[in-house]
């Protein structure tokens, strides 16, 4: 894809400096940029100084095996003792670590003090069934402290653990503990999703049954329905937790040990276990916390809204908050349940300063109306995050206006599962934000975007996003599958990581994600991102969301097809598909109009809230659907099927 085909065409003219208190007392500021850039090993030499380590290393990467990073290799660490121990030992145990807030209205408060009498409660438990440093645990829990406790608990054992976010099939799990060659499972009964308890242990049963490896199931009673038993291999949580002693004495292991395998869900072929190890990992999911939120521990109260089955969950729930200790919340629900303020009543319960969500679940929020958040006193808030995906201008301005006051810095993080930790952010202290924009590498990471030959591109080009250095918390492979890490991240471009993502300098060299460049559409022989039509599409005072895909066409090598969510009080008028695409038209030029336009009453999504492109474009192209078990809906497909008919629009 040529620098001129995949800039983008969108303008954004709005720019919003740091509020001039938060800049003055930032965590961050701008001479980390000079320091980092002066020398990149010794400023996260620094970094890792900010953890307490068993044998504090002395060297910082070895990379003589590229791209097979080491990073404080002869550094030793326990990461459970960074997150739980340290803080109590520090005089903080009476500090909340997790305000838990149940779906159904339960509420749970476990200061530091608690959290490690729990962790360590379950490390002994573990211990009892057998698990020893090195063995692999597969987590298939609900958002409960449960789920944190149990990734503390193998941590603190050098237990790798994979967590499986429990919207997953049964076939996905079986994969999953295959592939890892996990002997324990950790699960619940059920959690509670959208009012009523949605099951896990059948699924568990299930994918046991199909995988012959598996000695014990702990399981938490979460929900009290009734599940099947197996006594020579289920243990009920309560029964083998609370009979533990509250005293375990962590063990430090190599800054190289694995911490983790976490899968990527592809749509096809078998799923990558993405490898993360201990010392690199800590090191920067602890410094982006601290830098990325300007984290005060005495004072926030940090809410990242995402799911422990994600890495988001991983990075900015379980381990980069607890190892600055944090006050967060937990919340185990949806964001709709019982009413469409939940969030926003829990912001003004707990108090949160710093909240960090989801593109997708802000555009949620923009179709339910404006009414909603200003219901209720948000005005704790100090710093906003976006993560998971390009946040489009419009949902940016929102957030900023109705959640923030109009006056809260957005942090928004561009980042992935093999990444490990934030990579790209403006510093809300330091950065002249504009909406839309991850805007720069944060310091210590180094990456720029390129055309095909690998060049670099000049400000108000685009390309490929690569990152040119190693950085601490980066994959170090896929589980068990060398070769395929090598081809899959560093084949394309000789020396440098590339991951997928297309991308756009602006004339201020500040990156634009333009999301996959597998979502980048090919029209009479323009490359035109979905990202850019799903903006502008959503800028029209109709929109609430938008998902466009490229559907073969004979004309135009693809036909542009777009699926849109209407915003409250906005009807599907005769014109109105005629009035959005001439609205695309106008903001990105004829070529980017789509050919088709279709309102829905909602998209395919997974349960963390992922569109499904995917699907929507077997529609467009009129092929069977394939798997749809991972979708919060399943039934939304045959809606959409149902209308399609009817919504083609030509030139």
């Amino acid at each position: 894809m040529s620098n001129e085909s995949l800039a983008n065409l969108l303008k954004e003219e709005r720019r919003f400096p740091p509020p001039a208190d938060l800049a003055t007392h930032a965590n961050v500021t701008a001479a980390a940029y000079e320091q980092a850039a002066a020398d990149r090993l010794g400023f996260w030499a620094e970094q890792a100084r900010r953890l307490s380590w068993a044998t504090p290393p002395t060297q910082t990467l070895d990379w003589s095996n590229a791209p097979f990073a080491k990073w404080f290799a002869d550094g030793r660490l326990n990461v459970a003792y960074n997150c739980v121990d340290r803080h109590v030992e520090n005089g903080l145990g009476d500090r909340v670590a997790i305000h838990f807030e149940g779906e159904p209205g339960d509420t749970r408060t476990i200061t530091y003090a608690e959290l490690q009498r729990e962790v360590s409660k379950t490390a002994n438990a573990l211990t009892e069934l057998g698990v020893r440093a090195g063995d692999r645990v597969a987590i298939y829990l609900p958002m409960v402290p449960e789920a944190v406790i149990a990734m503390l608990a193998c941590a603190r054992l050098g237990a790798p653990h994979s967590v499986v976010f429990g919207g997953f099939s049964a076939d996905a799990l079986a994969t999953r503990i295959e592939d890892a060659d996990a002997q324990v499972v950790i699960t619940a009964d059920g959690g509670y999703r959208r009012g009523k308890p949605s099951a896990l242990k059948p699924a568990v049963d299930e994918a046991i049954e199909r995988v012959d490896r598996v000695r014990h199931v702990l399981v938490v009673r979460r929900t009290g329905q009734e599940v099947a038993w197996n006594d020579s291999r289920d243990v009920w949580w309560h029964d083998i937790v609370e009979r533990q002693s509250d005293q375990h004495t962590p063990e430090a292991f190599d800054a190289e040990h694995p911490l983790f395998i976490l899968y990527t869900s592809g749509t096809t072929g078998k799923p990558k276990g993405i490898l993360h190890t201990t010392g690199g990992y800590l090191t920067q999911v602890s410094y982006t916390h601290h830098a990325v939120f300007d984290l005060k521990p005495e004072t926030d109260v940090f809410w990242c809204t995402a799911d422990v089955g994600w890495v988001t969950g991983h990075s900015y729930i379980a381990y980069g908050p607890l190892s600055n200790g944090a006050t967060q919340v937990l919340y185990e629900g949806t964001p709709d349940t019982p009413h469409q303020g939940r969030w926003w009543e829990i912001v003004q319960k707990y108090g949160v300063t710093i909240l960090y969500t989801a593109p997708t679940a802000i555009r949620a929020c923009m179709k339910w109306g404006d009414d909603i958040p200003a219901k209720f006193d948000l005005s704790s808030l100090r710093v906003l995050g976006s993560v998971g995906e390009p946040i489009n201008p419009e949902a940016w301005m929102w957030y900023r206006k109705h959640i923030g006051a109009d006056a809260t810095p957005i942090v928004d993080t561009w980042w992935q599962t093999e990444t490990g930790a934030m990579m790209l952010s403006p510093l809300p202290g330091v950065t002249e934000t504009k909406p839309g924009s991850a805007q720069m590498p944060l310091p210590g990471i180094a990456a720029t975007v390129v055309d095909d030959d690998a060049n670099e591109v000049p400000d108000g080009a685009g390309g490929y996003l690569v990152l040119t250095e190693p950085w601490p918390s980066m994959l170090r492979t896929i589980w068990g599958d060398d070769q395929r890490y090598l081809d899959t991240y560093w084949s394309r471009f000789e020396g440098k990581y590339f991951a997928g993502d297309g991308a756009k300098k602006d004339d201020d060299g500040d990156i634009w994600l333009l999301g996959r460049v597998d979502d980048v559409m090919l029209v009479s022989g323009h490359n035109i991102s979905t990202t850019e039509v799903e903006s502008a599409l959503v800028s029209h005072p109709k929109v609430a969301e938008a998902a466009v895909v490229g559907a073969t066409d004979p004309q135009t090598t693809q036909a542009i097809c777009a699926f849109v969510i209407l915003r409250g009080g906005a009807d599907e008028s005769e014109g109105l598909v005629e009035e959005l695409r001439a609205h695309v038209a106008k903001h990105l030029g004829p070529i980017a109009k789509p050919k088709r336009i279709l309102p829905v009453a909602e998209l395919p999504k997974t349960r963390s809230g992922k569109i499904m492109r995917r699907l929507l474009r077997d529609i467009a192209e009129n092929r069977d659907l394939g798997d749809v078990t991972t979708l919060t809906d399943s039934s939304v497909m045959d809606l959409i099927q149902a209308k399609l008919p009817s919504a083609a629009s030509e030139d």
